[in-house]
């Protein structure tokens, strides 16, 4: 059976959206995993910046890969901060258990903040390519 042509190209997109996201999430549980990590000593605080970093990278990560699934929308938004959240929490909870790391909510807070940027800027582009309203303004009130 053939299917069509943009099937199988946004198959294949969010395959590879999918991959990454994997990848990333792997590579954020493996780093979790080490007694500690090897960064020069900037500035107080910077782990913050780090982890608002590393999940502004997984909320773009994620909202592409389900994005695949789900149309831009607020479930769009909600689902990829969900799973950008809670998988900060989970990564906290596990480092709880690594000898030398523990976890701290002003950690999965900076994750949220992080995850929040990355969504917000996805919604910046997208909002911006498509001609559906922007669902962070309320200019498209009036048309429902």
């Amino acid at each position: 059976m053939k299917y069509p042509e943009t099937f199988n190209k946004r198959s294949i997109k969010g395959l590879i959206n999918f991959s990454l996201l994997i990848i990333y999430c792997a590579t954020i549980f493996w780093l979790s995993d080490q007694p500690s990590l090897p960064t020069p000593s900037l500035f107080k605080h910077q782990d913050k910046l780090f982890h608002t970093v590393a999940y502004f990278i997984m909320g773009i990560l994620a909202w592409r890969s389900f994005r695949t699934f789900i149309e831009p929308s607020i479930i769009l938004v909600m689902v990829t901060l969900s799973f950008c959240s809670i998988y900060g929490w989970s990564d906290e909870w596990h480092q709880s258990f690594v000898p030398g790391r523990f976890a701290s909510f002003a950690d999965w807070l900076a994750d949220t903040v992080g995850a929040v940027l990355g969504i917000g800027l996805m919604l910046k582009i997208y909002s911006s390519k498509s001609d559906q309203p922007n669902i962070v303004s309320t200019d498209h009130i009036d048309d429902i």
